[in-house]
C-alpha cells in the first residue's frame, strides 16, 4: 500500500472513531510504529489531526476540510434520517439550492421521486447523482473545483448562485453554536453558503446531532437567519428553547405511537 493511500485510510479511521492508537495502526497496516508516527505527523501538519500520547485525535477545530470520501462515511445513519425528513419538506416543481455537503448528496438520493424540480448546486457529486433524473433542470453554479471536496467555489460560483432565486435552500455546516451561530471550516465554503442563503426564500440547515455545540473557524450566519433546522434526533432542551425564541422550526424524527390491542 502506498503511503498516500495508507494516510487516507488512517484519516478515515480517525474521523470515524475520533482517536487512533499507533500500535493498533501498526498492526492493522502491517508497518512499523515509526512509519505510522510519520503518517500521523504528516496528517497533523495538514491540520486534520492532533497528535496525542501514543496516537492521535481528530482536529475538531481545524479550518482544513476533510476529503469528501472521508466525510461521506461519518454519521451516515443520521444523514439518511435527515434526508428522509427533508423529502417531506419539498414539493413538486420547486426551485432548490443544494450545497456541496455530504448530507446534500443523501438529500439528492431521497428526492428523486419528486417531479419537475429545478436543482442549483455547487456539488459535483450532486450533479452526478441527479444526472439520470428525467424531467428536472439541474444547474451547476460553475466555479473553481476545490481539491478533494467535490465542491465548486470562488467568485464564479457565487455569481452563478446569485443569478437565481430559489424557493428553498438545504445546506449543512461544520459546527453549530448557540452564541456564534452556524459555522464552517473555511471562508471559501462559508462564502458560497452565504450566497445561497441570500438567494433563497426559505433556509433549512441540515445538521446531524454531532454538529451541535461545535465551534468551527468561519461563521456562515447567525441562528436567526435560519427558518428551520432538520436533525436526526431531538436536540437538548436548551437548544429547543433557543430555537423557539428565534422562531426556527425544528424538524426531527418523532417516535410513532405504539398500537394497543
Amino acid at each position: 500500500m502506498l503511503a498516500v493511500e495508507r494516510r487516507k485510510r488512517i484519516l478515515e479511521k480517525v474521523y470515524e472513531e475520533k482517536k487512533v492508537i499507533v500500535s493498533g495502526l501498526s498492526r492493522e497496516f502491517n508497518v512499523s510504529e515509526e512509519t505510522i508516527r510519520r503518517d500521523l505527523e504528516k496528517l497533523a501538519e495538514e491540520g486534520h489531526i492532533i497528535k496525542s500520547y501514543g496516537g492521535a485525535v481528530i482536529n475538531e477545530r481545524g479550518n482544513i476540510d476533510l476529503p469528501f470520501n472521508v466525510r461521506w462515511k461519518s454519521s451516515t445513519l443520521g444523514k439518511q434520517k435527515i434526508a428522509e425528513l427533508i423529502r417531506e419538506e419539498i414539493q413538486d416543481g420547486e426551485h432548490i439550492f443544494l450545497d456541496a455537503s455530504t448530507t446534500a448528496v443523501f438529500i439528492a438520493k431521497n428526492i428523486k421521486c419528486k417531479k419537475h424540480m429545478t436543482i442549483i448546486t455547487n456539488s459535483i457529486e450532486n450533479l452526478l447523482e441527479l444526472s439520470d433524473v428525467s424531467g428536472w433542470d439541474i444547474i451547476s453554479t460553475g466555479g473553481l473545483l476545490k481539491a478533494g471536496s467535490m465542491a465548486l467555489i470562488g467568485k464564479k460560483a457565487a455569481d452563478g448562485i446569485e443569478c437565481y432565486n430559489a424557493d428553498k435552500l438545504f445546506f449543512s455546516c461544520k459546527g453549530l453554536d448557540l452564541e456564534k451561530g452556524v459555522l464552517e471550516g473555511n471562508d471559501e465554503m462559508a462564502g458560497i453558503k452565504q450566497s445561497m442563503i441570500h438567494s433563497a426564500a426559505r433556509v433549512y440547515l441540515a445538521a446531524d446531532s454531532s454538529k451541535f455545540d461545535k465551534v468551527a473557524f468561519s461563521r456562515i450566519c447567525p441562528l436567526s437567519r435560519l427558518d428551520a433546522i432538520v436533525t436526526d434526533q431531538r436536540p437538548e432542551e436548551r437548544w429547543m428553547q433557543a430555537l423557539e425564541e428565534y422562531g426556527i422550526q425544528c424538524i426531527y424524527p418523532r417516535q410513532k405511537p405504539q398500537k394497543t390491542d
